[in-house]
């Protein structure tokens, strides 16, 4: 079954849908989520939530448009709303580290390049407590854009904003992370 089957199920009250949409969409809005909240427990609530939601509000989806950005903006602005009402920081599990590798990797053009894993491993710990102090939708830009990897078009459409205003996100993000991760040495 493709996705376009599974969506149809869904759309006549069938539940078994789902699952073909869980199974390609759970583990990447899982890390987005966790990416933002800094919370692998809360972020795996939300994805759980989202899916649900996504059974409830089917009905209102577009067919002619994909499913992707629909589903992930969904677990990203709940994602957001999470990290504002949490409004405390809490540094992540060490199995968590793959994620921030991920964005690292895609991060490192700005800041500066690994030389080996003890270096990564070590530069991976300071990305997860710089990015943690990132506001909620400076989180939500970078994980659009660099784990997302979505377009400034289409992550400036994600979170409702115009471009312009997630390139600034973006830039400000950036240099934040710099100064953090430069005052964690």
């Amino acid at each position: 079954m493709d996705e376009a089957q599974a969506i149809a199920q869904l759309k006549a009250g069938d539940i078994s849908g789902l699952q073909i949409l869980v199974e390609t969409y759970q583990v990447e809005a899982t890390q987005a989520a966790s990416l933002i909240t800094g919370d692998r427990a809360m972020a795996e609530d939300i994805v759980q939530t989202a899916f649900l939601r996504t059974f409830d509000k089917i009905q209102s989806f577009d067919e002619t448009r994909p499913f992707r950005p629909w589903f992930v903006r969904m677990v990203v602005n709940d994602s957001i709303k999470a990290a504002i009402r949490q409004r405390r920081q809490i540094s992540l599990n060490d199995d968590e580290d793959a994620e921030y590798e991920v964005v690292l990797q895609k991060l490192t053009e700005y800041i500066r390049e690994p030389e080996d894993a003890a270096e990564q491993k070590e530069l991976v710990a300071e990305m997860r407590q710089a990015i943690a102090r990132l506001s909620p939708s400076q989180r939500a830009a970078v994980v659009f854009h660099y784990f997302l990897n979505m377009s400034t078009a289409e992550s400036a459409d994600q979170i409702n904003c115009a471009p312009g205003t997630l390139r600034w996100h973006l830039s400000v993000a950036r240099a934040k992370l710099r100064t953090l991760l430069i005052s964690l040495k």
